[in-house]
């Protein structure tokens, strides 16, 4: 759930968008939750192979050369406020394609900025301190009350090399970079910051792009190529232009990276804008009408195995 941009909107769109929210706490609390398109199932993957899975919105499992790496994650059917024994905020349309104890043993998580629908703090209660987290600059006051405790701020421009030792041992670098998009959780703390990401395993050439949110812009050209997979976010554009980029433009930026692969995130899950539920994928499906051999997913719970 994002605050609107002021200086952009007008009072108009405000009104429309406050009364959206209304009606996800009233009317829309009855409505059920879907389930997930299909089932990843994570115990099969194999440890020499990049596999991911979209979990739901921009929640990505990725294993990666045996590394566990989860983008984003959100699994609770609601994002927003938290108040005792309820969240005040948009409910899901489908659920997440697995839930926590699902989850294989996660080395890594991802965060790319503070908004509610991306930095959820009541899944992010559920790891311990062996899971290592890289974040946003100005974003790790908000994990002091969880049991994290390796926690890494990653400015634009710079790399975090972690070491992780398992069945197959590995080292990973996580380079972040700028994006077009905003990182305030609230209405005054503007301080904080939002990040791009891309993961290399050391020593196999394997590059993945995590977009996080963003709109337009000429950075994702500038990043190292090529880029084996782009996790790109393609919805809530409407009218949320300014910084969520249109699924073309998404198609667009990875291309501009290298990206072979383009996975489809950020759409179906929460109804964060006006675009027509699936008009994002359509409209990203046409975008790859010429290559469609380059989309890696379409639907929430899809895996993807990197040939």
């Amino acid at each position: 759930m994002e605050t609107p941009e002021q200086p952009i909107l007008g009072s108009r769109r405000v009104r429309r968008w406050v009364g959206h929210l209304w009606r996800e706490w009233t009317i829309e609390s009855w409505r059920p939750v879907a389930p997930a398109f299909t089932k990843p199932e994570p115990l099969k993957w194999n440890d020499a192979q990049v596999t991911a899975a979209w979990i739901g919105h921009a929640t990505v499992l990725i294993n990666f050369f045996g590394i566990k790496i989860l983008t984003d994650p959100i699994l609770f059917p609601r994002i927003g406020i938290r108040l005792p024994g309820f969240t005040i905020g948009p409910k899901r349309l489908t659920a997440p394609a697995l839930e926590f104890h699902e989850l294989p043993k996660i080395d890594v998580v991802l965060l790319s900025h503070a908004h509610f629908d991306h930095f959820d703090l009541r899944t992010l209660r559920r790891f311990d301190e062996s899971t290592c987290v890289i974040t946003a600059p100005n974003t790790a006051d908000l994990l002091r009350w969880t049991r994290l405790r390796e926690i890494t701020e990653l400015r634009w421009g710079k790399t975090k090399v972690l070491n992780i030792a398992g069945e197959i041992t590995g080292e990973i670098a996580i380079s972040a970079f700028q994006v077009k998009h905003w990182g305030a959780r609230k209405q005054r703390d503007t301080y904080r910051g939002y990040n791009g990401y891309v993961m290399e395993s050391c020593g196999r050439g394997c590059r993945i792009l995590f977009g996080g949110d963003t709109a337009m812009t000429d950075t994702f050209a500038k990043l190292p190529q090529p880029t084996d997979l782009a996790i790109m976010s393609i919805g809530a554009y409407n009218p949320w232009i300014h910084s969520h980029c249109t699924p073309e433009q998404a198609v667009e930026m990875a291309t501009a990276a290298g990206a072979r692969f383009i996975m489809p995130v950020h759409h179906q899950t929460f109804r964060l804008s006006f675009e027509p539920l699936r008009e994002p994928i359509e409209r990203f499906q046409a975008a790859l009408s010429e290559t469609p051999e380059r989309i890696a997913l379409r639907e929430i719970g899809e895996t993807f195995v990197l040939p």
